[in-house]
């Protein structure tokens, strides 16, 4: 083939390495997913000189085996990028939160793949449809596409107990509550009031125009219910409370 494989150790940790070429397994998927090497090589003659001198796996696939390394010493898997006629691989050598990653490691019910799946949440990786749909049948993962988080019952396996509950959404009728009673106090408001009122109390998954966009809906759903009104830009109570 002729093509160097090339390394770079970046400061934050990181190892990459990349080589020109296709990957011949197809995708990671596949040699996760089997147990066994690679059934055909490049070069026949250099990988029975590797087997020889034990530089390749003749029992298992290297690729998984490397997987289980970093899940079992509690860093982020390996992340490939296959593509262009080249491979590339990164590899972090630290946590990225020993507490968390610790725990979900350990976790006895998970499997290499649910784990792949929960390492894009930690990314902040975005899933598709269907591995979303999976992680949440088997109460892995809360939240709505793209920003998913881990779920209570693995929250409560381990020490992000409070972080859980920073991307825990309450109810909307909780939301519509504080405002009612800001008005019941204050009589009127702005929109800028209710910004301040709610804003920081939003989980933490929403970005800040999704957090303003929830304002919104909430006035707009109260208006809607007939329970507050407003005069340009300055809101009051039209009805008794939600608690009366």
């Amino acid at each position: 083939m002729g093509g160097k494989v090339t390394l770079v150790e970046f400061e934050d940790g990181r190892l990459c390495f990349s080589n020109h070429g296709s990957f011949i397994p197809g995708s990671i998927e596949t040699v996760i997913c089997n147990d066994a090497p690679e059934s055909r090589y490049r070069n026949r003659f250099l990988a029975e000189a590797m087997v020889n001198l034990n530089m390749i796996d003749t029992i298992g696939s290297g690729i998984k085996k490397m997987f289980m390394i970093q899940k079992n010493r509690f860093f982020p898997l390996p992340e490939y990028t296959l593509g262009n006629a080249r491979v590339e691989v990164n590899i972090t050598g630290k946590v990225l939160d020993i507490a968390y990653a610790r725990k979900l490691a350990e976790f006895p019910d998970l499997k290499l793949e649910d784990i792949i799946l929960l390492d894009q949440i930690q990314k902040r990786k975005p899933l598709s449809d269907d591995q979303a749909k999976y992680l949440k049948s088997k109460n892995l993962i809360e939240g709505r596409k793209p920003n998913y988080f881990i779920s209570a019952q693995l929250a409560q396996h381990s020490d992000n107990k409070a972080e859980y509950i920073r991307h825990k959404a309450f109810d909307d009728q909780h939301y519509k509550q504080l405002i009612i009673e800001y008005l019941e106090k204050f009589t009127t408001a702005q929109r800028s009031d209710f910004d301040r009122l709610i804003l920081d109390k939003l989980p933490e998954v929403l970005d800040e125009q999704q957090k303003h966009h929830k304002v919104k809906n909430l006035i707009q759903s109260l208006k809607n219910q007939g329970l507050i009104t407003n005069s340009g830009r300055t809101w009051q109570l039209s009805k008794p409370s939600l608690s009366s």
